[in-house]
């Protein structure tokens, strides 16, 4: 069972690290952490936690470190946001991707699931190979949609990297290219590829995008 704490401390060196080394000497395994500083200038520091024995205790003994202002379990990611789609490429080709994930994901997500969509219109190849990388950095990708009417070069390189080591799926729209022939799914359809984006990650669908190779 994964655990979730958000934790408002002072902004100084140190308090990252203070408080990984307690929750390592009570063996608490950190799945996720990030953090950030708000307009008040404190720092902020939300962690995931697994083999956490007593919750409310280690909140309890977090909250008496001179450092911290304030501890607050949460719920984690996973539970609010969900499995991701990522849709980079062209303006106009993204946001009609983003339609058709948007629609199809707010069908599942009534029916209990969790899923968000993410987009960012970028154009240059070097910029789509730097955002496609980064998509393996991200927590919880499900699958990347390229959605534009030009890609290849770097961006391949890309592309095989993530998927090979971090499994995420890739949709590409049906465009000139060799993006097309690294991709899990190619289709013509911007929404259609969106759906289909969705449908690839949901357990509410009955869609293998193992078992289709081409739609055009």
């Amino acid at each position: 069972m994964v655990n979730a704490i958000n934790i408002k401390t002072v902004d100084k060196p140190g308090v990252l690290r203070k408080v990984t080394d307690f929750l390592a000497k009570q063996n608490i395994n950190i799945v996720y952490t990030h953090m950030y500083k708000d307009a008040t200038a404190c720092a902020h520091i939300y962690i995931e936690l697994e083999d956490v024995a007593d919750a409310e205790e280690l909140v309890k003994e977090l909250s008496e470190f001179t450092e911290v202002k304030e501890v607050n379990k949460s719920p984690s990611m996973d539970q609010v946001w969900g499995k991701r789609i990522i849709i980079i490429g062209g303006g106009a080709q993204v946001s009609q991707v983003a339609l058709g994930a948007i629609t199809e994901a707010d069908r599942h997500n009534i029916r209990g699931e969790r899923i968000s969509v993410d987009t960012i219109p970028l154009a240059g190849e070097q910029k789509l190979a730097e955002a496609v990388r980064a998509v393996g950095s991200l927590p919880r990708v499900g699958v990347l949609v390229l959605a534009g009417s030009l890609m290849g070069g770097s961006i391949v390189d890309a592309i095989d990297e993530i998927k090979e080591t971090y499994g995420v799926k890739i949709i590409s729209l049906n465009m000139v290219g060799s993006v097309r022939e690294h991709a899990d799914l190619v289709v013509t359809d911007p929404v259609q590829a969106g759906v289909m984006a969705v449908m690839t990650v949901a357990n509410t669908a009955k869609f293998d995008i193992n078992r289709v190779n081409e739609v055009l």
